[in-house]
């Protein structure tokens, strides 16, 4: 029912703005918007097989029980557990950029980690938004980095990839040592994430 109705607003849109002049200009306009969504399709199909394998595997139970174990053995206090994965995504997040992608990947793993160390899953959640909104603004692997490189290029015609990345780094640090500031206030105070969120 959904499709069906996008399909009948986009198809009166494109006639009323003159995109559509004739039945055969429909298929062609859905096919122009598939193309788009190729690079995503294709990503998923990959994060799909490598969730797949955790299944098959149960790699990620083993790598999140082993850590639990080694970190609780070791005495390590759980704020530095917290740095330690805020820069292990941080870092991760520069090379996938797609939220849902990198969750995909570090969830079957970090979230059990932390749990076993009587951590929330909501607590990793913040953990990970964190991560997810810093270094986003300094890596070329992201669509909107490119995007903003061309209209930084409008007024600086020499601008490149080191320019733009000079200029967000600043906003990048702040904005994750604001955020990782603003968790640790929130976590000592034990104030919940949400209703039957807690967040320790």
């Amino acid at each position: 029912m959904v499709a069906v109705l996008f399909a009948v607003v986009g198809v009166v849109y494109g006639w009323r703005s003159g995109a559509i002049s004739k039945a055969s200009d429909v298929p062609k306009l859905m096919a122009e918007g598939v193309r788009q969504m190729a690079p995503v399709l294709v990503l998923f199909f990959a994060i799909a097989q490598f969730l797949q394998y955790f299944d098959w595997t149960h790699i990620g139970d083993v790598v999140a029980v082993n850590s639990a174990e080694a970190l609780r053995t070791s005495g390590v206090p759980i704020w530095v557990v917290f740095l330690a994965v805020l820069a292990l995504l941080s870092v991760v997040n520069i090379l996938v950029t797609s939220g849902s992608a990198m969750w995909a990947i570090a969830a079957p793993v970090v979230v059990p980690m932390l749990m076993l160390l009587e951590v929330p899953a909501e607590t990793t959640q913040a953990l990970f938004r964190i991560a997810d909104s810093g270094s986003t603004s300094i890596t070329p692997m992201s669509p909107y980095f490119i995007m903003a490189l061309g209209f930084l290029q409008r007024y600086r015609k020499d601008a490149g990839i080191g320019t733009l990345a000079s200029y967000t780094l600043p906003l990048a640090v702040c904005m994750t040592l604001a955020w990782t500031l603003l968790f640790f206030a929130w976590w000592t105070l034990g104030i919940p994430l949400g209703p039957g969120a807690p967040v320790r």
